[in-house]
This record gives C-alpha cells, sequence and structure tokens, in this order.
C-alpha cells in the first residue's frame, strides 16, 4: 500500500471527516459537503481560482432541468393514470405488485427515482386498503425497482449523469456502447432477474383486484415536454455540434437542453393555468440540497485530486488488485455494493469517477469495464439495506405516514435476493461484454 504524504494529510483529514459527519447527519449531508468544500477553498487545498472550473455545470443543469419538467409531470397526474391502466389488466394483489413494481422501474429509467416513488407508491397503498391487506410489500417493491432503474439511461439517476460527463456519454450509448449492448439492456436484465425473486416472496398475495376508474389527466404538455427532452438529448448526441457551435455550449448541451425544455414548461404551464405560483411552486419542488451537495462535493473531490489523493486511492486499489483487471473490477463492484448499502452513491460515486480515471491509465487498460462496473455496483447496491438509496428512504417516508413502521429485517427479506439478483447479472453481463478479451 502506497504511504499518504506529509502534503495530503490536511486534505485526506477534511475528507474523512466530511464524509463521517455526512454518514451521521444524513438529514444535513448538504450542508457538511458545502461547509467542507469552503474549508477546502479556505485551506488552499484547492485555489479559489479552480472552484468554478471544478463544479461540472452540464451535470447541475441536466438535474435541475429534468427535476423541473418531471414535477411539472406529476402534476399532470399523468403518471397516475398510466398505473391505474396497467392496474386494470391484471388479475390479483401480486400481479398488481409486479406491475407495479416494473411500471416503477420503467418510469424511473427516465425520471428521478425519488419522484417516481412518489408517484407510484400512493397507488399501492390506494389498492392495499381496498383489499384490506398491508402496503410494506408492495411500496418496499416499487423503491427497488425505482432505485435499479435509475442507472439505466442517462437521465435516469445523478449517478448516471455524473457516469456520462466522466466518460463522454450521449443519450445513446447507454443503449450501444462502443458497438455493444449498454447499461439499458444490462439493467433490464438485473430488473428481469430481480423480478423474479418478487414473484417467489409475493406467491402468497393472490387477493383479486377490481377495476379501478382512470385518473384524469389535467393536461398533456408535460408528457410532452419530457419526451421532447428525451427526443432532443438523442438527436444531439448525432449531430456534430463542435462544428458549428462554442465549445462552451457543447459542453454544456445536455444540461442546456434539459434546463431549456424547464423553463418552456414553466411558461407553457404559467399561460395555461393561468396562475402566477406554477414558477414559484415549481421551484420549490426542485431538490437544491442534492443540487448544493453536488456542487460542493465537485468541489471537495477536485481538492482532494489537486492535493494527489486521488493517485494515491488507484495506487492503493492498483495495489489490491495485483494488477489483474479482473480482480481490479471484481473489488470495485463488490466493494460499492456493500459501500453503497450505507452511504448515499451520489458522494461515493463522485469520489471514484476520478479514481477509476487514474485507475485505468496506471493499468492501462480501456477504462469502460471499471466504470460500468461502478456504476452498476453503487446504484444496483444501495437497494442492499432501507438507507442504501433516497428511493428506499423515501418509500419508507411514505409507509411511515400511513401508519407502518419497517423493520430492517422487512425490508432486507425482500431487498437482500433482489438485488444480489440484479448485481450478479449485471456483474457477469460487464465483465462478459466489456472485459478485456
Amino acid at each position: 500500500m502506497p504511504a499518504i504524504t506529509p502534503q495530503m494529510l490536511p486534505a485526506v483529514i477534511i475528507f474523512v471527516a466530511i464524509y463521517v459527519l455526512m454518514i451521521s447527519l444524513t438529514k444535513w449531508r448538504w450542508l457538511v459537503a458545502t461547509v467542507g468544500a469552503i474549508v477546502f477553498v479556505a485551506a488552499g487545498i484547492l485555489p479559489l481560482a479552480n472552484v468554478l472550473s471544478a463544479i461540472n455545470w452540464n451535470v447541475l443543469l441536466m438535474i435541475a432541468g429534468t427535476m423541473g419538467t418531471v414535477s411539472l409531470f406529476i402534476f399532470s397526474k399523468m403518471p397516475a393514470r398510466l398505473a391505474d391502466m396497467i392496474i386494470n389488466r391484471v388479475p390479483n394483489e401480486k400481479w398488481a405488485i409486479i406491475a407495479l413494481s416494473v411500471f416503477a422501474g420503467i418510469i424511473s429509467a427516465f425520471v428521478d427515482n425519488v419522484a417516481t416513488v412518489i408517484m407510484v407508491a400512493p397507488i399501492a397503498v390506494t389498492i392495499s386498503k381496498k383489499l384490506g391487506t398491508s402496503p410494506v410489500p408492495s411500496v418496499i417493491a416499487i423503491s427497488i425497482a425505482s432505485n435499479l432503474e435509475g442507472a439505466a439511461t442517462l437521465v435516469g439517476d445523478t449517478t448516471s449523469i455524473m457516469l456520462s460527463g466522466a466518460m463522454g456519454m450521449n443519450f445513446l450509448d447507454f443503449f450501444v456502447y462502443e458497438g455493444k449492448l449498454g447499461l439499458f439492456f444490462i439493467n433490464q436484465l438485473g430488473l428481469a432477474l430481480a423480478t423474479l425473486t418478487l414473484l417467489f416472496f409475493l406467491k402468497k398475495s393472490s387477493k383479486p383486484l377490481e377495476k379501478q376508474p382512470l385518473t384524469e389527466v389535467k393536461d398533456y404538455v408535460p408528457t410532452i415536454l419530457l419526451t421532447g427532452t428525451v427526443l432532443l438529448l438523442i438527436v444531439a448526441s448525432f449531430m456534430p455540434l463542435e462544428s458549428f457551435l462554442p465549445g462552451w455550449i457543447v459542453n454544456n448541451i445536455n444540461g442546456i437542453i434539459c434546463i431549456s425544455i424547464c423553463i418552456i414548461g414553466l411558461v407553457v404551464e404559467s399561460i395555461l393555468r393561468k396562475e402566477n405560483n406554477v414558477i414559484s411552486d415549481t421551484l420549490k419542488e426542485l431538490d437544491w440540497q442534492t443540487i448544493l451537495l453536488l456542487a460542493s462535493l465537485f468541489i471537495v473531490i477536485a481538492g482532494i485530486e489537486h492535493a494527489g489523493v486521488i493517485q494515491w486511492l488507484a495506487d492503493a486499489i492498483y495495489s489490491l488488485g495485483g494488477g489483474s483487471v479482473f480482480r481490479m473490477y471484481s473489488i470495485i463492484v463488490w466493494a460499492s455494493v456493500l459501500i453503497s448499502a450505507f452511504i448515499d452513491n451520489i458522494p461515493y460515486v463522485a469520489t471514484m469517477l476520478p479514481v477509476i480515471a487514474s485507475l485505468s491509465s496506471l493499468m492501462n487498460v480501456n477504462p469502460t469495464i471499471l466504470y460500468f462496473g461502478l456504476l452498476c455496483g453503487a446504484t444496483l447496491g444501495g437497494n442492499l439495506t432501507p438507507i442504501g438509496a433516497s428511493a428506499n428512504i423515501t418509500g419508507i417516508g411514505i409507509l411511515r405516514k400511513e401508519g407502518y413502521e419497517v423493520k430492517n429485517s422487512e425490508f432486507m427479506k425482500m431487498s437482500v435476493p433482489y438485488t444480489l439478483a440484479a448485481v450478479s447479472s449485471a456483474y457477469v453481463f460487464v465483465w462478459l461484454v466489456f472485459g478485456p478479451k
């Protein structure tokens, strides 16, 4: 193992303190990260001149824009109507839970995981009330499926957006990358195998369902806007933008698309609803804490990189892997699963992305296998425990409001086999497809 030099020590101490406090003070992670970023700059670990360039503005604009459009989408009631249509086509409670879980997963590939749970979980609770059964299994199933599918597309999760920034991936690269099936299909395989574990767990849930009245959609503009966001991201991935646009626009094109669509949506909805509070209400719905957390983490990570800590981490992992790509890949995947079971995957992935870049350079290998291993392990691994993903915490919060306290053992009876099925399939798939030949 390489030794930590005296020059690295202050950065390491502050960095460890930030992570310990973020784990201990989960509700104040954004504040801990913000103060940590200020300390890094004030201590001279990261020069003040490097702060703005350290922040990935493309990622932040994508997150803010997508959150805003999704807020309008939820208000339109379209997700609730789609869920009603699914429920009316299944015979009993078991298949309703499976259908809602898969539906939540599909929605979550294009919509924030937490927003997806907020949209779909109340429908499961309503069904359970009508049947006189516990909503716990259905809400857990919806939460873990939402978290799993977040890594399927560029806009599905913050970690996917971060990965796309690190690797220079466009929207279509999540479907086909380097001429091979990409993360979207890796996630669908994981969803299919993980859903089989739900079928086994829910085998006794056979109460028949009654037809549901379809929720009335207030307007279709947000649906068009969300679809338009995806289509424009696809179009932008094909166009040679660098030949006719300034470099700063090309580098931030995905974020510009997402934030522009959101602004158009706010203006159109303000006109259609004839209300003055559409913009303010949508701004309130944005997860400003996550945005600030991520911006601060970009600064912190730039600081430890400037201090040489990232290279030290890469050297340490390299020594553990003994120079073997497969061993390195295995360490990254399964360590990510264990770490993400207890630590939010956003700060973890933000830290590890530059480590992977240094590690792949050190080993002189294509970084794709390690990047994909990181995302699969960190995103899918968050389902292992109730605190491993924001979607899980949100689902448990909804159940608590309904009077149901979910024990760790109750959650993990469903989540552990589900997670192991999803991660194991992704682990094998990524290695077979992207591993060195």
